[in-house]
């Protein structure tokens, strides 16, 4: 599956930092279409007349800003979220390696799912704070702001309330998984050439396809946890949740009751449209910032291009050729003579 290389020629602040701006970048301009995502599969009044209408009333009642809801705390768990999840892969990969440093590509997946997992419940509160501010009103707002949406829901709704739904959200990893792993293993088989002569153009591909397939399987979980999130006695109609229940299992029995089985798709549609442009702009984000990376530490003659620095040793870490710099500098600096002295 596609993924963001890592360089050795970029540090890992300068790697954390791209992954982070081409990340929020990404979600900042995909925000409208997860918008419509959440207040479909929260059910919300917005949605009874389909997507399209959703968004015009939406902007019709709280204005066109009201389709970034949301989207400073997606930001702002990026990087908290982002750096849990490197760190726990790195060990789980370590942990689940053979003998001879060999890792399979499911036990790959699976470390890479667990650590999703471990970085999705450290950051559960702000996924939660991000689902209360998308579904209340804008111009009536029961919440001003994260850090008061905070610290109302635990002081309201006690500590768990800032982690209802989060079983779904860890059931929904296995499916998430499973959709990846079916699309990995396929890849040769669909392309009729092996993984590692796949192009730029065909990881970003088959990054897009994985996501999709994934995405889907995993959706169910993904609507309940909405549900779950937004549901509460303290928010005007309960947070616009179209069903009522007690728990997950009667969250997915009273949608299937209320809306049938594909009620627990809905939104599917703007989830899966967000993919390509989400990706596309991340991959592009992220390669233009590396090229400024590059550029600033010697590899590369302009961050507008790919050409390499003449005479600069590709291999050597920034930490190296920057003391190979200061060596050769310091070599051809004029010595002073014993006159001088």
């Amino acid at each position: 599956m596609a993924t963001l290389r890592r360089d050795g020629r970029v540090t890992a602040l300068q790697r954390l930092g791209c992954a982070g701006l081409a990340g929020a970048l990404s979600l900042s301009l995909t925000a409208p279409l997860e918008l419509l995502t959440v207040l479909a599969q929260v059910g919300t009044w917005h949605c009874r007349r389909g997507l399209r209408d959703a968004g015009r009333s939406l902007c019709r009642t709280e204005g066109v800003r009201a389709l970034w809801k949301g989207n400073l705390t997606a930001c702002l768990r990026l990087c908290p979220y982002s750096a849990l999840q490197l760190a726990a892969s790195r060990r789980l990969v370590t942990l689940f390696m053979d003998e001879l440093g060999h890792i399979s590509h499911w036990r790959a997946i699976m470390a890479g799912s667990l650590a999703g997992m471990v970085a999705t419940i450290v950051t559960y509160p702000t996924d939660v704070i991000k689902t209360r501010l998308i579904v209340q009103n804008r111009l009536e707002p029961s919440y001003e702001g994260i850090f008061h949406a905070f610290y109302k829901i635990y002081h309201q709704e006690g500590l768990r309330a800032l982690y209802r739904g989060v079983s779904p959200a860890i059931l929904g990893a296995v499916p998430f998984s499973a959709g990846s792993f079916f699309v990995y293993i396929s890849l040769d088989k669909i392309w009729q050439e092996p993984i590692v002569r796949f192009t730029p153009l065909q990881n970003f591909i088959n990054g897009c396809v994985a996501a999709g397939v994934a995405q889907t399987l995993s959706f169910p979980f993904e609507t309940v946890k909405r549900k779950m999130q937004a549901q509460s006695p303290w928010l005007p109609h309960y947070g616009g949740v179209d069903v009522h229940f007690t728990g997950m299992a009667d969250c997915f029995r009273q949608t299937v009751k209320n809306k049938g089985v594909l009620g627990l798709w809905s939104g599917l549609t703007p989830s899966l449209l967000k993919i390509v442009p989400y990706f596309g702009v991340m991959f592009s984000t992220f390669e233009f910032c590396k090229r400024i990376c590059l550029y600033r530490n010697g590899y590369i003659q302009s961050p507008l291009n790919d050409k390499l620095t003449p005479g600069v040793d590709q291999s050597l870490y920034p930490q190296e050729l920057r003391e190979l710099k200061l060596l050769r500098r310091e070599n051809f600096e004029p010595r002073k003579s014993a006159l001088e002295n």
